[in-house]
């Protein structure tokens, strides 16, 4: 369905098109046509930024969000500056609240992580241990309470005597009992875990982006960490917002440039520098390590990079 679009002045259709222009590196295919494009005022800098926005594949919630901020950047139409992509969380002050309120951050982690390996088993987290990854994540996926915490436990141990940081993905409460280094959850998750037990347990918190909606959210809850993809297309994992890009990479590291974090999905050796410069201190990899040839080779040429 095509969007509902009131006329736009001549002024509006300047700013939506020198917008495109301007930003095609940050285009991508547009995945939200089941939706019509609402507007929540008349303001002329809101109603192009988010129609040049929903154009370049922005989903209409992000599109409000971008377009909310650059209309309290740029009160008039005369303080339109098409090169002043807002970068200020303070512009974004929409609030998109939680059931719970963490009012003090989560423990810090390193700016930098570096070479960042998910791994699907406590097995493989014992050989990327060995080879000296420092940051790893355990994503295990079970039905079986009892089958989680004993991996969970089994991923605990595998890592031991090792200068390792431990994400648990996901099981929030056998990390607590454990004592992980951090837990990592993605956004359909952030509703069901306990994130003040999280907290008051100590452990570090990783949380999932994929745009400027969740990135406000994710930033409210003041996490130690936060990953931001797909960077590149993933067969790993079903995604319900298309592949970002690196243009926008660089938008978001400039937009949480104060945290921690972590670029994903699709990263590979053929890419990872491209990632770096866009911003993140960290990279994480699955397919890149546990599916090589060779994981130790491909460890060894991966850590080059950091």
């Amino acid at each position: 369905m095509a969007p509902r679009i009131k006329q736009l002045t001549l002024q509006e259709s300047c700013i939506v098109d020198c917008l495109l222009d301007t930003y095609q590196a940050l285009q991508i295919p547009q995945t939200d046509l089941d939706r019509a494009l609402t507007f929540s005022t008349d303001h002329a800098i809101y109603r192009s930024i988010k129609i040049a926005t929903w154009k370049l594949g922005f989903t209409s919630q992000d599109a409000e969000c971008i377009a909310l901020a650059w209309q309290r950047q740029c009160p008039t139409i005369h303080d339109f500056d098409v090169k002043q992509w807002p970068t200020e969380r303070a512009l974004f002050t929409q609030h998109i609240p939680l059931s719970t309120h963490i009012a003090e951050p989560f423990p810090s982690c390193p700016k930098k992580l570096g070479l960042y390996v998910i791994a699907p088993t406590a097995h493989w987290l014992g050989l990327l241990a060995n080879e000296g990854v420092q940051t790893l994540q355990l994503r295990f996926k079970s039905e079986d309470p009892q089958e989680i915490d004993e991996e969970v436990h089994r991923a605990i141990e595998a890592v031991q005597g090792h200068s390792v940081r431990l994400f648990i993905n996901d099981h929030w409460q056998a990390a607590i009992r454990y004592q992980a280094y951090g837990v990592h959850l993605g956004q359909e998750d952030l509703e069901q875990a306990n994130l003040k037990a999280i907290h008051t347990s100590g452990l570090r918190l990783g949380v999932s982006s994929h745009g400027y909606r969740e990135m406000i959210r994710a930033a409210n809850i003041k996490p130690s960490y936060i990953a931001l993809g797909a960077v590149f297309p993933t067969t790993l994992k079903k995604m319900v917002t298309a592949p970002q890009g690196l243009g926008r990479l660089q938008k978001y590291a400039q937009f949480l440039h104060d945290f921690p974090l972590v670029g994903i999905g699709g990263i590979d050796a053929s890419s990872i520098q491209s990632v770096l410069n866009c911003g993140v201190g960290s990279v994480a990899m699955v397919r890149a390590v546990t599916q090589a040839d060779d994981y130790k080779v491909a460890i060894a040429q991966l850590k080059k990079y950091f």
